[in-house]
């Protein structure tokens, strides 16, 4: 029965993973190439793409695109239409003088029906920086905020799940106390069932307020690995959807939302506590029994992306990180006129773009924790993401001063492929101590 779920859960998200530029079986496809292989171009370079659309896999011919172009995240600078012919067409992008991303919208009309996609180029990223700055007491308010959170007693409960477990892997709901008295997170804690000492992986979520199901990363304890899922708002993860969404709804969008409550103030920001959470997550993981006492790995998407390099940069405990396109990225950067990193505080809540809610973005910007990293990091991101756009993904590789590798996938958007998930684990398991 688990196996079957677990199944499940793979197809579901495989199909999510394809809902955006690929709809799950629709009738019509397209195919987008840039002239150049890897996507990429020189600055003031000249971008070219061929665009294919097929209707039942048959090239479509004699119909009208219509498309839109400019930078990414940014103001249409171009509006055109196309006719395929022979079921193709060219369409020029233009250039950028500044390193950077541009986006062509794409656009078609078939029997009363609207069919999207689009498709990014980049102009030579590995020169993108961060806008946001490295504050001067950068360290000294984290080492500061450490010391003060770390006098939180420790109060942990754990409660074996049943559900979750297997013939060769155990499944524990944990809640730990962390930040402050009264303030708690949980998560789920899946572990080889064989006696043994093991490497232990730190898994911070994506963004927003939902339920939780280990199911998916299971093959890390499958595999030789402690792994921790943790979730950040103090909710059980193993309450219904329904009751989730109505949290959610609460304090979960808009200017309601988690990301930017507290956000004039250092101090204040609701995500100085999840920061500080993640540490204790740490020193729990390692005070485990059965941890090998020397690997301790931080992995994660998107938010749970940025949460395993803000960790990373924060504790030397850690040995390894594991980050695809992280959000909290150079989150200012849309003052520097161009794409900034999830939540895109300027263009999706009101009243942020103000010197307080600045000056706070300094302190919690993943570009400056990336800049404290000293271990091993992989990174993956895709050009098509909108929610984490690769300028920001860039910025944050291009911050980091060790040792470093990346998979970059220029089709992704927001998403990785369950054979990406399982690279992940590969590169973790090379870089053990």
């Amino acid at each position: 029965m688990k196996k079957a779920l677990l199944a499940l859960l793979t197809i579901l998200s495989s199909l999510c993973a394809v809902a955006q530029n690929y709809p799950y079986q629709s009738d019509v496809l397209w195919v987008t190439t840039p002239n150049h292989t890897n996507w990429l171009y020189k600055l003031n370079e000249e971008a070219k793409i061929e665009v294919s659309l097929y209707e039942y896999g048959i090239l479509k011919d004699g119909i009208d695109i219509t498309y839109s172009i400019g930078p990414e995240l940014m103001p249409v600078e171009k509006n055109g239409k196309v006719r395929l012919k022979d079921g193709k067409t060219l369409i020029s992008l233009g250039s950028l003088s500044q390193p950077g991303f541009k986006d062509c919208q794409l656009v078609v009309n078939i029997k009363g029906e609207e069919y999207r996609h689009h498709i990014k180029v980049g102009f030579e990223p590995e020169k993108l920086s961060s806008f946001t700055k490295l504050p001067s007491d950068f360290s000294e308010f984290w080492t500061n905020s450490k010391e003060e959170a770390a006098k939180c007693p420790v109060e942990i409960s754990r409660s074996f799940v049943p559900q979750y477990s297997t013939d060769k892997v155990n499944c524990y709901l944990v809640k730990l106390q962390a930040f402050k008295k009264g303030n708690y997170v949980y998560g789920y804690l899946t572990m080889p069932k064989k006696e043994g000492k093991y490497p232990v992986v730190f898994s911070p979520p994506g963004a927003g307020i939902k339920p939780m199901n280990p199911l998916k990363d299971f093959f890390y304890a499958e595999n030789g690995c402690i792994r921790f899922d943790m979730e950040i708002h103090g909710i059980r993860p193993d309450l219904s959807d329904s009751t989730y969404q109505e949290i959610s709804r609460s304090f979960g969008n808009g200017n309601n939302s988690y990301l930017v409550n507290g956000i004039a103030n250092r101090d204040t920001y609701y995500m100085k506590k999840v920061y500080l959470s993640c540490l204790r997550v740490i020193d729990y993981l390692t005070s485990l029994p059965q941890w090998d006492g020397k690997n301790v790995i931080a992995q994660g998407g998107s938010q749970g992306g940025a949460l395993a390099i803000v960790a990373t940069g924060l504790d030397h405990r850690i040995t390894a990180c594991s980050a695809n396109h992280p959000a909290l990225s150079d989150m200012a950067g849309y003052k520097a006129g161009r794409a900034g990193g999830y939540p895109h505080l300027f263009k999706n809540f009101q009243g942020t773009d103000t010197p307080e809610v600045l000056k706070t973005l300094e302190y919690y910007d993943v570009v400056n924790f990336a800049k404290q990293i000293r271990v091993p990091t992989f990174m993956t991101w895709g050009y098509n993401d909108n929610v984490c756009p690769p300028t920001t993904s860039y910025i944050v590789y291009n911050s980091l001063n060790t040792k470093k590798e990346s998979l970059i996938t220029p089709v992704n958007e927001h998403w990785i492929s369950t054979h990406t998930r399982h690279l992940i684990l590969d590169w973790i398991k090379r870089n053990l101590r």
